[in-house]
């Protein structure tokens, strides 16, 4: 209900001497409206062109209409409003434009109901015309209110259905084998555009109180679920490890090879891989860590034990040695292998005088003995040393 009762002595009488001119006040009104806003009114649809020229006749007819009788019904243009405020979101345009037309619209009535109410010989005093103009502008309000009403409720459910699809959508790239077929229905209901390739990002908070990571529309989050995770479309275009730094501020990130986006599974057990040796301090990178940069110690850490048992047998010659001593050696070792036995390379990486490195491969060739001129066992070597130094990265130093 619209209130609009006015102390003004003989309002409805003065009011509806004024109803005639409504038609041709809603005409002029519309024509300005045109004039300054031709973009809204849409002059290639003379369709919409008249919906705007009834809807600006009626709301300024039902004006006059409850300065003649207050207790005129509004419940009908009240709903009328909400949806063109529902309509407005579905087009997905904001209610700015709209507003701007309202207000177009009330000058125009304003100033020629007070023109007409001054040709009268009884009509409105100035204290009157005062009044009148502010009643417009607060029924006007109400008007707008019932715009922003239908506008935020559509705006709502359209942005939830999206969510909700999104979501759909993001269950099923991690799923086993989704039909590219379904992806694509499933996308196209999420106005997603589906990439050619994508990664999967595992995702842990920090700390407490982590924000919603800040990125493009384009990247699926998947917060709701016990291991979040992001699915990221063309990872390896330009910009878009930094566009990662910059908007996972906050969170601990691991980053799955490229898939194509039927096998983002394959994608995301690698990433929670990463990013578990990553918690677990095994892998020592800032934040996102790149999976497939890790991939010989990711490989070996798919079973703990079983590397604890290989290293215990294949590096039992070091166990003797004083911690900080065996680690020392291990170093040496790994570098030994890595730049093919020669005392000067592995001094420099290591930064320890050639003398001192020299002196550490003849320990380690009388401790290994033949394996280390053996392919084989310089390989299963490598692979052990390395993991070993990792995953006991504190144990053995000082």
């Amino acid at each position: 209900m619209i209130d609009l009762r006015l102390p003004v002595e003989g309002v409805p009488a003065k009011a509806a001497a004024l109803r005639k001119y409504v038609p041709g006040i809603a005409a002029e009104a519309v024509r300005e409206i045109e004039r300054e806003l031709p973009e809204y009114v849409r002059p290639h649809d003379p369709r919409y062109a008249e919906v705007i020229g009834q809807a600006v006749e009626w709301v300024i007819g039902h004006f006059v209409d409850l300065m003649i009788e207050p207790d005129t019904p509004s419940d009908e243009i009240l709903e009328f409003h909400r949806q063109i405020g529902v309509g407005e979101a579905k087009e997905g345009r904001s209610l700015d434009t709209w507003q701007a037309a309202m207000r177009i619209g009330a000058g125009i009535a304003v100033q020629r109901l007070t023109a007409e109410s001054e040709r009268q010989s009884q009509g409105f005093t100035p204290t009157a015309t005062g009044m009148v103009a502010q009643a417009v502008f607060a029924y006007l309000d109400q008007i707008a209110l019932a715009v922003a009403e239908g506008h935020a409720e559509a705006s709502a459910r359209a942005a939830g259905q999206v969510e909700g699809g999104r979501r759909r959508l993001l269950e099923l790239l991690a799923g086993d084998a989704p039909q590219l077929r379904t992806i694509k229905e499933l996308a196209g209901a999420a106005g997603w555009p589906v990439p050619q390739t994508v990664a999967a990002i595992a995702l842990v908070e920090r700390g407490r109180n982590t924000g919603r990571p800040s990125l493009p529309p384009d990247v699926l989050v998947g917060l709701h679920v016990d291991e979040p995770f992001l699915i990221l479309p063309d990872p390896d275009g330009p910009g878009r490890r930094q566009l990662l730094k910059n908007g996972l501020r906050g969170w601990i990130a691991a980053i799955g090879p490229t898939a194509e986006v039927t096998d983002v599974r394959t994608s995301l057990r690698w990433a929670r891989h990463a990013l578990d040796l990553t918690r677990r301090g095994i892998i020592s990178d800032p934040s996102p860590v790149i999976a497939e940069e890790h991939l010989p110690v990711m490989l070996l850490m798919q079973d703990r034990d079983l590397v604890e048992r290989v290293a215990a047998r294949r590096l039992a010659p070091l166990q003797d040695a004083r911690p900080a001593h065996r680690r020392r050696l291990a170093e040496t070792l790994l570098a030994a292998l890595e730049c093919g036995f020669n005392a000067t390379e592995v001094a420099a990486r290591l930064r320890v005088h050639p003398q001192t490195i020299r002196y550490r491969m003849r320990q380690l060739e009388a401790l290994f003995g033949t394996d280390l001129a053996d392919p084989a066992q310089r390989l299963e070597l490598h692979m052990v040393v390395y993991t070993w130094l990792i995953t006991h990265a504190d144990a053995d130093a000082g």
